[in-house]
C-alpha cells in the first residue's frame, strides 16, 4: 500500500507516540501507585517491568503496524485469520474510552477557568465544590439533567478532535502533537520547579522516594508495577499498531520503542516529583503527615490539588498551569485513541477518511453526552474501571498469547525489527513476550477477577462491598456489560469481509 499516509518526520511520530503514552494517568495514577507500593523501592520492579514487558510489547506492536501497514484489525488478520477479532476488540475498547475520556478534559478546561479567583473556595471545601456546586452529583444509577459546565467544554473538545483528525496524519495529528507535547513539558516543569520550592516540599519528596525494601518481597508490588507500565504506555489499545502503520518503510523500530518507553517513564517521574512536593506542602500547611493527604485519580486532580493551589502564592496562575497541563495531556491521548477506529472503519468499509471520522467520532460524541449529566461521574468511574481491567488488560493478554503461543510469530517479527533497526533484539525479547508477560498478565487478571467477584467486607458494618461501593446492578449494567460488549462487537465486525487492497488505495491519500 504505497499510497498510505505517513508521518512527516521521525520526530513527528515520536511526539505522537509520546502524546498517546503521556496521559492523565501519568499525572494522577503513577505517583499514588509508587507511594503505596514501597516508594523508592517501587522503582526497581517498575524498571524491570518496563524492560521485560513495556518496551518489548512496544517493539512488537510497532513491528506489527510497520510490517503489515494497516489498522490494528487488518494487521492482526494478516498475522493470522483467526486474530482479526482481537484487533476489533482493542478498537472497541479504545472507542469506549474515547466516549468518556473527553469528559475529564472538559473538567480540566473548566477548572482552568475556575483557577482564576480560585472559585472552589466559595464552597466549604474543594471536594464539595466539585461534587455539589460543579457536578451536582446524583446517586449511582440516577442520571438527572445535563450539566452545562460539562456539556459545553465537552463539545469544544470534540470540535477540536474533529478538526485535528480531519486534517490527517501529517497536517493534523503530527502538527498538534508538536504543539501539545513541548507545551505540556514546559508547563509541568514550571509547576515542578515551583512545587519543590514550597515549604514542606522536601517532606513530600522524602515520602515519595524513601524506599521500603520489605515491599519488594510482596508479589502484589510487582503486579502493580506491570499494571502501571501496561496502562501507561498505550499498549493493547490498538494505538501503537495504528501509529506505526504510518511509518516509512525504513524506520528504526526498536530505537523508537526505547525512546517512547523511557520518555513516558521520565514524565511519570517528573509528575511524581511535582505531585508529592505539592502534597508535602499541603501536609505542612494543615499540620498532618503526608500519608494523610495522599490521593490518586480524579480525586487528586479536582479535590486535593485545588486545596493545594488555594494555599500557594499566585494561586490562580499556578492553578491554570496545572489544569492546562491536564488538558494538553488529555488531548494528545484523545486524538490517538480516536485514530484507532477512524483507521479501522476507513479500511474495513472502504470509505473516505472524512466519512470514517463522521461515523466513528460522531457516534462517540453522541454517546459521550450520557456522561455530561448529574450522574456522569459515577458512570465514568465504573466504565473506566471495567474497560481498563477487563478490556485493555485482558485483550493485551490475548494479544501476546495469540502471537507468541499460537501464531508463533515472534521470530518473524524479531527478524523484521532487526532488519530496520540499529538496536538488535534476540532471545531475551522472545522470552519476555512468550513467558514473562503472559504469566504476569494472567496472574494480574486472576487477582482482579477474584477481588471483583468476591468483594470486600466493610470492617465497620460487616456489609459486603464491591467496586466503588456501587450497587451490584449498577456495576453489572454499566461495568460488566460494557466490557463484555466490547468483545462481542469485536467478534461481530469480523463477519464482514475486507475489501480488496486495490479498492483501498484510492482512500489512502485522503487525510495524508
Amino acid at each position: 500500500m504505497e499510497n498510505r499516509s505517513q508521518w512527516g518526520s521521525r520526530l513527528g511520530f515520536l511526539l505522537a507516540a509520546m502524546g498517546s503514552a503521556i496521559g492523565l494517568g501519568n499525572i494522577w495514577r503513577f505517583p499514588a501507585t509508587a507511594y503505596e507500593n514501597g516508594g523508592g523501592a517501587f522503582f526497581l520492579p517498575y524498571l524491570f517491568a518496563l524492560l521485560t514487558a513495556g518496551i518489548p510489547l512496544l517493539i512488537m506492536e510497532y513491528t506489527i503496524g510497520h510490517k503489515f501497514r494497516g489498522s490494528a484489525p487488518r494487521a492482526y488478520s494478516q498475522v493470522s485469520k483467526g486474530m482479526e477479532w482481537i484487533g476489533w476488540w482493542q478498537v472497541a475498547v479504545s472507542f469506549v474510552i474515547s466516549v468518556y475520556y473527553p469528559i475529564i478534559i472538559a473538567y480540566a478546561i473548566m477548572y482552568s477557568y475556575f483557577s482564576f479567583g480560585t472559585q472552589w473556595e466559595s464552597a466549604d471545601s474543594p471536594t464539595l465544590f466539585f461534587v455539589q456546586d460543579y457536578l451536582n452529583l446524583s446517586n449511582a444509577g440516577t442520571f438527572g439533567s445535563m450539566v452545562p459546565h460539562v456539556l459545553w467544554p465537552l463539545l469544544a473538545v470534540w470540535a477540536l478532535v474533529f478538526i485535528i483528525l480531519g486534517l490527517g496524519i501529517k497536517k493534523g495529528i503530527e502538527v498538534a502533537n508538536k504543539i501539545f507535547i513541548p507545551a505540556l513539558i514546559v508547563l509541568f516543569l514550571i509547576i515542578v520547579v515551583r512545587a519543590v520550592t514550597l515549604p514542606g516540599a522536601l517532606d513530600g519528596l522524602d515520602a515519595f522516594f524513601k524506599p521500603d525494601w520489605s515491599m519488594i518481597k510482596n508479589g502484589q508490588v510487582w503486579v502493580a508495577a506491570y499494571g502501571q507500565i501496561f496502562f501507561s504506555l498505550s499498549i493493547a489499545f490498538a494505538i501503537m499498531i495504528t501509529y506505526a502503520s504510518y511509518l516509512p518503510k525504513k524506520s528504526d523500530l526498536t530505537n523508537n520503542a526505547f525512546i517512547t518507553g523511557f520518555a513516558n517513564s521520565s514524565f511519570e517521574l517528573l509528575a511524581g516529583i511535582g505531585v508529592f512536593a505539592a502534597l508535602g506542602f499541603m501536609a505542612n500547611q494543615v499540620d498532618k503527615p503526608v500519608s494523610e493527604v495522599v490521593d490518586g485519580g480524579i480525586g487528586l486532580a479536582f479535590m486535593v490539588f485545588p486545596e493545594i493551589i488555594s494555599q500557594m502564592p499566585a494561586s490562580g496562575f499556578f492553578g491554570f498551569l496545572f489544569f492546562a497541563s491536564l488538558v494538553l495531556a488529555g488531548l494528545s491521548s484523545m486524538i490517538s485513541i480516536s485514530e484507532t477506529y477512524v483507521a479501522g472503519l476507513q479500511e474495513k468499509f472502504n470509505i473516505s477518511r472524512g466519512a470514517a471520522i463522521a461515523t466513528g467520532v460522531g457516534l462517540a460524541t453522541l454517546l459521550s453526552l450520557f456522561f455530561a449529566n448529574q450522574g456522569g461521574l459515577n458512570l465514568l468511574d465504573t466504565v473506566d474501571h471495567f474497560i481498563n481491567s477487563y478490556g485493555v488488560a485482558l485483550s493485551g493478554l490475548f494479544e501476546v498469547v495469540a502471537i507468541a503461543w499460537f501464531a508463533k510469530s515472534l521470530k518473524d517479527f524479531q527478524n523484521h525489527a532487526n532488519d530496520v533497526s540499529d538496536i538488535k533484539i534476540g532471545t531475551w525479547w522472545r522470552v519476555c513476550l512468550g513467558i514473562i508477560t503472559p504469566v504476569v498478565l494472567g496472574f494480574m487478571m486472576l487477582q482482579n477477577l477474584r477481588t471483583e467477584i468476591t468483594g470486600t467486607v466493610d470492617e465497620e458494618t460487616g456489609e459486603l462491598l464491591f467496586y466503588g461501593k456501587y450497587p451490584v446492578d449498577f456495576l453489572f449494567n454499566y461495568g460488566w456489560l460494557v466490557a463484555v460488549g466490547a468483545i462481542f462487537v469485536g467478534a461481530l465486525l469480523t463477519l464482514k469481509k475486507w475489501p480488496n487492497s486495490s479498492d483501498n488505495k484510492s482512500k489512502e491519500e485522503e487525510g495524508a
